[in-house]
């Protein structure tokens, strides 16, 4: 059997969470989290962390010396240079990290949950590519819900990623969830179980 590397992303708040949570409590797959690693890269005390209080001098910091990860939000998702110098610090790094992590296990199946994955240019880390949607109004009803900011603030965060037609075009699978988790999981076992040629 040839390793299946998934690929899973999609848009904010489309429900990469729940997918990766299936396949593993249900196949027991291990998982790789970007978005984990990206904050490991800009924990207390790293390298990239310095660099960005350089940047914006110490009071993107909190009292503790971490990150202020709000502060920082309201940077990026208003200035497009400073998203496209951060994701310059930061993207090396996870991508280290995760082909660190392929070369160490010998796993045939493994998810790496990459919301970026093609902004970031990471799709020849994968074997196939599974993108997950929901329609626009769910999508930002959701975010405004898990995150608890505006609709204005939720659709500029859309806006900042690939529009998920693109995404959904270079997909090898894709999965809808704008209806039941009991449906999203049937289309979740289907492609498991019988992988994209």
């Amino acid at each position: 059997m040839s390793r299946r590397i998934i690929g899973l992303t999609g848009g904010i708040a489309t429900g990469k969470s729940t997918v990766s949570r299936f396949l593993a409590d249900t196949y027991h797959i291990p998982i790789i989290d970007a978005d984990l690693l990206a904050r490991d890269a800009v924990s207390y005390g790293s390298p990239i962390l310095k660099q960005i209080s350089l940047r914006y001098d110490n009071s993107i910091l909190l009292p503790d010396g971490t990150l202020n990860r709000k502060k920082l939000g309201e940077i990026i998702f208003s200035q497009p240079n400073e998203k496209t110098w951060l994701e310059n610090q930061i993207h090396p790094y996870v991508r280290h990290q995760i082909q660190s992590i392929l070369d160490e296990t010998n796993e045939l199946i493994i998810v790496i949950v990459i919301p970026l994955l093609f902004e970031a240019k990471m799709t020849d880390l994968v074997t196939e590519i599974w993108v997950i949607y929901c329609s626009y109004d769910e999508q930002i009803k959701r975010l405004v819900e898990r995150d608890r900011i505006s609709s204005d603030q939720a659709i500029i965060r859309i806006q900042n990623q690939w529009p998920i037609e693109e995404k959904m075009a270079l997909a090898d699978v894709i999965l809808e969830n704008s209806s039941t988790s009991e449906q999203l999981f049937k289309q979740i076992e289907q492609y498991y179980l019988k992988p994209p040629k």
